[in-house]
């Protein structure tokens, strides 16, 4: 294995090349001179924890990357996954959220209009399917495909829900209608053990 202080030379190097940065820009950055970085590329010294640390947010690797001996491209590469895998997932809650806040506006808005109408909670009611639909469409395109076999699960049970709810507001049970729901939960079931073929 190779050492420690080798390998960090030689990832700060590879960093900063990659980075277009002269070793002036870099010690510019960390508030060290370019003799210090000069240093730490020739692996006459090594950058203590903190400073590594701010390296590695600099160049937007871990500190793992740092200190073990890999290809800096690659775990740049790497890094900006996971990032773009965080801003997803955030992107998606967003969303969910946005619809949750117009649901609150319009259950407001319409309990100031009509002071009489007593269907308003209903808006809750049919936004959790609208909010399960978002989260299918997004599991599908950026996630676990295979996790749709639970929100598909949840969907069915609460447009289920919601239809039977609201009947029941017009006084009128409907509760057979979860058998529905049964026969669709036996379908998505036996969906989830069909496997993909896999290429020769």
């Amino acid at each position: 294995m190779k050492d420690v202080k080798n390998i960090v030379a030689k990832n700060i190097t590879e960093l900063r090349l990659l980075n277009n940065m002269t070793q002036l820009e870099l010690a510019e950055k960390l508030n060290y001179s370019d003799k210090t970085i000069s240093k730490w590329e020739r692996a006459e010294s090594s950058p203590d924890i903190s400073v590594l640390v701010e390296i590695a947010e600099l160049f937007g690797v871990s500190l793992d990357y740092l200190v073990k001996d890999k290809n800096v491209e690659e775990a740049v590469k790497e890094n900006k996954q996971k990032e773009t895998k965080y801003n997803r997932k955030v992107i998606s809650y967003i969303t969910e959220s946005a619809v949750w806040l117009v649901v609150i506006l319009a259950f407001i808005i319409t309990s100031l209009i009509t002071k009489e109408a007593t269907f308003q909670w209903l808006y809750f009611v049919y936004t959790v399917p609208v909010v399960l639909i978002i989260r299918l469409v997004f599991n599908s395109i950026w996630f676990n495909p295979r996790n749709n076999y639970f929100i598909i699960s949840a969907l069915i049970w609460s447009v289920l829900a919601a239809i039977h709810i609201t009947f029941l507001h017009f006084k009128i049970n409907v509760a057979l209608i979860y058998l529905l729901g049964v026969a669709g939960q036996i379908v998505v079931i036996l969906c989830a053990f069909i496997k993909k073929p896999t290429k020769k």
